[in-house]
């Protein structure tokens, strides 16, 4: 690459000038190529230790004066073809011109200003992401690429100096982190150290400090460890390594690549050593730890942050907190944890004005919202600033036509369709719709429909439940209601003493979030369930199964009108987010926010669970619930080390806290007692549960530790659940069934449900959200990677009856495959991810890859390589393999095929390699560049050989179709008729038939034409040219060939004699071109063709040919006459008559009636014993699958290597 020229004291320190001239010298690094010494290793392993720029480049080109000491650094490059490239080009377009000039200052501004006309044009043409990468950067990721045989495609984010650990003795290197790779490299006194591992076989990070390894950061995979340590940084390090171990596993879970941050901000300047990909995923982080604080939407993103004071009117001080700006909200912060929060949507601001400066407010800005509040900020840095950040965001708000009051009250707008509002003349159209503002259910929960009949209760209770309003009342007098409210401890105390019914609805969706999405989604809802009702799918099926398990005991589901709005919110969250579409749970969970809110309140909610308060949790794995399930056991460990060892050894932690996570408790307690649980959620998050769940083992640790199996202890758990009462609610008691049917003869104490809430935050309220979140990322390595390891038994199991593999051979190919397929999501594919991944399929079927990942294994993987041959096979085996044509193979395709090749006896082998030359393996257009036919036969004659195989098919179905008719009862119309009406199991027999897996015989398969002849040839020619037994094989294939010729040219005779009628459809095209008939004779024109074709096919072989000596081998020339000149009786064909051999092929006409079968060409190749040892052959996989392994740590000696040596090893 050119570089701005720059200056060069001691051009002879530490390198090697191989090229020189007036002006320039090209030189090499010592240590770098062949040579160098003990002076090439000292130097090598500065450059490694010290990261010299050096070594990235290791040639580089100087410009130099006959009068001057000074030398000018003008280009470098990473290898010998590129240095010389730049030199050749200075010497045709430089030399010349700079040779007349008088004056050395001349020279060196001439060509300076040269050198940066070329690099500022090689600017303009680099990537905005590759602009704003410092020169460094790019250095060291020209050479992660070198060492570690990377593509372009792969972005390299951050590299570190730090050291590796083989054993006892650290190795001083780089690691480097890319977005699918971690890499090591080091150099040290001529030892190389080279290590790649893929972040998705990474099962865990750890960041820890021992005796050993000084603190360090190990990583795991499930075959080995890795330690780092010496760092700079290590927390950045680690931060780093955990974010991009985080992607790998939503690549797993999801099957989508990264995709870089377009719309991220560039930088005021370029940031030393810091990528754009470093900013981008720093920006990701920040945006998701913002997003998590504020319960905000996945779309948004923090423009920026800044310290500030906030006037709070409620307790009459100026709190100090952060300011957090993103492109919808405004959100503050205290500095102190839970002091106050608050969240102003841009939706909801009338007026941002900078108020008047003093010594006890400094630098304010007041913001007013829609609904009369105010909140003053104070103590801004860059007030300015901010103003105008604000203002630009408050133009791009859309008009919202809500207003920051009770949602309540507008559900009607909220909940309409997306229509033009038109009163009357669109009320009769809505009503129409699946959805609409007139159901009850769109404008009340089913619990307010349901009790609105119900006498004025004014009891004890009642009198309770109005004490919880007005509380509430007051605080919304005193901070705020609505999404801007100002969120104090206060809240919290009254949302632990329970949210009343009536404010359920609408304080769910206020700390949930939810409420700013549907404030912003108008119409949407009821859009979606009129696209989604209707619509069958597996989730459908799923919901209407489960639509009365939803809290059958209680009455608002035991009617219609509760069952339609839990199936229609169900079915639209399923259509809005198939990833999803329905999991079990999400049926209790529903029916209970339906309870509570109106139907599109209940959606949105249900919406803010499954996709931010309980990540993953109802995918199809429920890995999320999973991945909290090891969170508490990891808890449990923390806080309650001796129950914890007492209930691994029961096993009993993970069978009972699935279900507590996944129905927040819901299924497992009394209904008036879970949901009270439901309202600390919403507000505190999945952190509320976790407590309680460690105070209800902590409750009965007693019980439990005298428990001497599982059931024992599950059943004093569900008691003990069974039992948490509500003593406040005033709603009629729910009966729980759980608790129906577990009772026993002595009912256990009753456990008030907020002594149950007051004891978990006494005991453990402790733990914090950034712990969780931590402690969830670990788990969720293992949950993921443990996963994955379930579906490849799953999918080895399957496989073991259908192949000949070993257990360990299919464990490894299926790790090959998959890895293949995960390759292809972030280094670029035909097809896009989605399709190649379907979650819902069974394992076997779920990872799918295309016809280039394909020939990539095949050619890895397959037994029969032909050279330059193979891909052709390979795309032929492709085609036969993919039953289903969606240009897509699953794993049990891929192993059928493998196997065929390496298990089959030699008749499986052969059919294999005979149906790989008919279609649908062979395209028409393969076919007919085998003869070179294109432009010497007739449209006639074309159109008749590709129908050919239809005609084939179609004479079998007749033949079929005949049989049935016979099995049928003769020929007579009504009879069949009749049979169709009455027989119903013939259907059910036809079907069975249809569904048993159908026994191919050689007798099943279709003949082989001459074009399909031709092409089988040439495969085998091309099979054998890395056999020791060569020169046997061209042979063998040459006799068997020339056999199977006559073998056609006498079954024409017979199908001629026996079917006259088709020869004179046939003779005018074979009579187009009488007079160039060169051969003589029966057979002639085919053994010339077959001659040719198999002289082509020894043309194509690169490997073989490479360079002209190669060429004139003997050998070559050998193996080339014993195919022209054996017992195919043609005559000699020169060099140079192969290369013109389109004109000799001229007279070669197709001939439609020539075919053989399958029989015919097994017996003739029975009758060469070299043929059938190959055939026979066993052939060993293990080799090339451990070629093939993605990742491998590589310990050498290096004395000296080349470029090309360097580029071999360094994988």
């Amino acid at each position: 690459m050119w570089l701005s020229p720059e200056e060069v004291l001691l051009a002879g320190a530490l390198w090697v000038s191989e090229r020189a001239n007036p002006f320039f010298v090209l030189q090499r690094r010592r240590g770098h190529g062949r040579g160098g010494g003990l002076s090439g290793l000292l130097v090598g392993t500065l450059d490694v230790v010290l990261d010299s720029s050096a070594r990235v480049a290791p040639y580089r080109i100087l410009l130099q004066t006959a009068d001057s000491q000074i030398y000018w650094n003008i280009a470098c490059g990473s290898s010998r073809k590129e240095i010389t490239q730049h030199w050749d080009w200075l010497e045709s377009n430089l030399l010349q011109t700079i040779s007349i000039f008088d004056n050395d200052e001349d020279v060196i501004t001439f060509v300076k200003g040269k050198i940066s006309g070329i690099i500022a044009e090689e600017n303009k043409l680099k990537q905005a992401e590759e602009e704003e990468d410092s020169g460094k950067f790019r250095e060291a990721e020209l050479k992660m690429r070198k060492l570690f045989g990377m593509p372009e495609e792969e972005k390299l984010v951050n590299y570190y100096s730090c050291s590796y650990w083989k054993g006892r003795v650290p190795r001083q290197g780089w690691l480097y982190l890319s977005i699918n790779h971690l890499c090591f490299y080091s150099f040290l006194l001529g030892k190389e150290v080279t290590l790649v591992v893929q972040w998705t076989d990474v099962t865990q990070l750890d960041k820890n400090a021992t005796l050993l390894f000084p603190e360090s950061i190990r990583v795991s995979t499930r075959s080995t460890e890795h330690f780092f340590s010496m760092f700079l940084n290590i927390n950045d390090t680690f931060k780093l390594m955990e974010q991009l171990a985080n992607i790998a596993m939503r690549q797993l879970l999801d099957n989508e690549g990264f995709a870089a941050d377009r719309s991220l901000p560039k930088p005021c300047k370029t940031l030393k050593n810091v990528s754009a990909l470093k900013r981008d995923l720093d920006a990701r982080a920040k945006n998701e730890r913002y997003r998590a604080m504020f319960r905000l939407t996945q779309d948004e993103r923090l423009d920026g942050h800044t310290d500030c004071t906030l006037w709070t009117p409620f307790a009459k001080m100026h709190v100090v907190g952060q300011l957090f700006i993103s492109n919808n909200y405004i959100c503050f912060n205290s500095r102190e944890e839970d002091l106050c929060q608050l969240i102003i949507p841009l939706r909801e601001v009338s007026i941002v004005e900078k108020a008047d400066s003093s010594s006890v407010l400094p630098c304010p800005v007041s913001i007013s919202t829609k609904n009369k509040m105010n909140f003053l900020f104070a103590n801004l840095k860059d007030r300015d600033f901010l103003v105008q950040r604000i203002s630009d965001f408050l133009q791009r708000t859309p008009e919202s036509t809500w207003g920051d009051t009770n949602p309540l009250s507008l559900i009607g707008q909220a909940g309409s369709p997306g229509l033009p509002s038109s009163s009357a003349g669109s009320d009769s159209v809505q009503r129409g719709r699946h959805y609409h503002p007139a159901l009850p259910t769109a404008s009340q929960g089913l619990l307010q429909l349901y009790q609105s009949d119900a006498p004025e209760d004014l009891g004890p209770k009642a009198m309770k439940e109005k004490m919880k309003e007005e509380s509430w009342n007051i605080h919304f007098s005193e901070f705020g209601r609505g999404v801007c409210m100002y969120r104090t401890p206060r809240t919290r105390e009254l949302v632990l003493n329970g949210i009343p019914e009536r404010l359920r609805g609408e304080l769910w969706l206020l700390f949930s979030g939810a409420q700013n999405e549907m404030a912003t989604h108008p119409g949407y809802y009821g859009d979606l369930v009129d696209q989604a009702m209707g619509l069958c799918s597996l989730a459908t099926e799923e919901i209407e199964r489960d639509l009365h398990r939803s809290m059958p005991e209680h009455r608002a589901f035991q009617n219609e009108m509760g069952i339609a709005a839990l199936r229609r919110v169900l079915t639209a969250y399923a259509h809005r987010n198939p990833g999803i579409g329905y999991c079990q749970a999400m049926n209790i969970v529903t029916s209970v926010l339906l309870l509570y809110c109106t139907e599109e309140e209940a959606f949105w909610l249900l919406v803010a669970l499954c996709e931010r308060m309980l990540p993953d949790y109802y995918n199809t794995r429920v890995v999320g619930a999973l991945v909290d399930q090891g969170v508490f056991e990891e808890l449990t460990r923390a806080f309650l080390p001796v129950l914890y060892e007492h209930m691994q050894d029961l096993g009993v932690i993970s069978t009972i806290s699935l279900s507590w996570f996944l129905t927040l408790f819901l299924s497992v307690m009394p209904f008036d007692s879970a949901v009270l649980l439901v309202d600390c959620f919403f507000y505190e998050g999945i952190k509320v549960t976790f407590q309680v769940a460690l105070a209800v083992l902590s409750d009965n640790m007693v019980a439990l530790l005298s428990c001497s199996d599982e059931g024992e202890a599950m059943t004093i758990l569900g008691r003990y659940l069974d039992n948490v009462v509500n003593k406040q609610t005033v709603a009629p008691p729910i009966p729980h069934l759980h608790a129906l049917l577990t009772s026993g003869d002595e009912p256990p104490p009753e456990i008030d449900v907020f002594d149950l809430i007051k004891s978990s935050y006494e005991k453990f309220g402790s733990l914090r959200s950034d712990v969780i979140e931590q402690m969830r990322f670990k788990q969720r390595l293992k949950v993921i990677q443990s996963l994955e390891d379930t579906a490849k038994r799953s999918v080895v199991r399957a496989m073991m009856t259908e192949s000949a593999f070993s257990i360990e051979e299919l464990e490894e190919l299926y790790c090959l495959f998959k890895s293949k397929h995960i390759m292809s999501c972030y280094w670029g594919s035909s097809s896009s991810a989605a399709d190649r991944h379907d979650p819902s399929l069974p394992y076997l079927e779920q990872y799918r890859i295309d016809p280039v990942q394909f020939a990539q294994l095949f050619d890895a993987l397959g037994p029969w390589l032909c050279g330059g041959h193979t891909p052709a096979l390979a795309a032929r085996l492709f085609r036969l393999l993919d039953n289903n044509k969606d240009g897509l193979i699953n794993f049990k395709e891929f192993i059928t095929g493998l196997s065929g090749m390496y298990h089959g006896d030699m008749t499986e082998k052969l059919k294999l390699l005979y149906k790989l030359h008919l279609p649908p393996a062979l395209c028409p257009e393969e076919a007919e560049s085998a003869l070179e036919a294109t432009h010497f036969f007739t449209d006639d004659l074309r159109q008749d050989s590709s129908f050919l195989p239809d005609l084939d098919l179609l004479g079998q179905q007749e033949v079929t179709s005949g049989e049935e008719g016979r099995e049928g009862g003769g020929g007579d119309g009504e009879e069949r008729k009749e049979e169709k009406v009455k027989d119903y199991r013939y259907y059910l027999r036809m079907w069975a038939k249809e569904k048993e897996p159908k026994r191919e015989t050689i007798k099943n398969l279709p003949k082989m034409n001459q074009e399909q002849f031709i092409e089988l040839c040439k495969t085998l020619y091309n099979m054998f040219s890395e056999e020791p037994l060569e020169q046997e094989l061209y042979h063998a294939i040459a006799t068997v060939a020339s056999l199977l010729l006559h073998i056609g040219e006498v079954g024409k005779k017979f199908t001629n004699n026996g079917n006259g009628s088709k020869k004179p459809a046939a003779a005018p095209a074979a009579a187009a071109e009488p007079d160039e008939e060169e051969w003589s004779g029966e057979g002639a024109s085919g053994e010339s063709q077959v001659c040719r074709a198999l002289a082509e096919a020894q043309l194509e072989m690169p490997a073989q040919q490479a360079s002209d000596d190669e060429a004139k081998d003997d050998t070559s020339v050998s193996s080339y006459s014993m195919v022209s000149s054996g017992s195919l009786q043609c005559e000699d064909i020169a060099d140079d008559t192969v290369l013109i051999g389109g004109e000799q092929r001229r007279g070669s006409v197709l001939d439609v009636d020539w075919s053989i079968t399958f029989e015919q060409v097994l017996a003739s190749l029975l009758t060469e014993p070299a043929l059938v040892d190959y055939f026979e052959k066993k052939r060993d996989i293990h080799g090339k699958m451990a070629a093939c392994k993605a990742q491998r740590a590589v310990e050498r000696q290096v004395s000296s290597s080349s470029d090309h040596e360097l580029a071999q090893n360094s994988v």
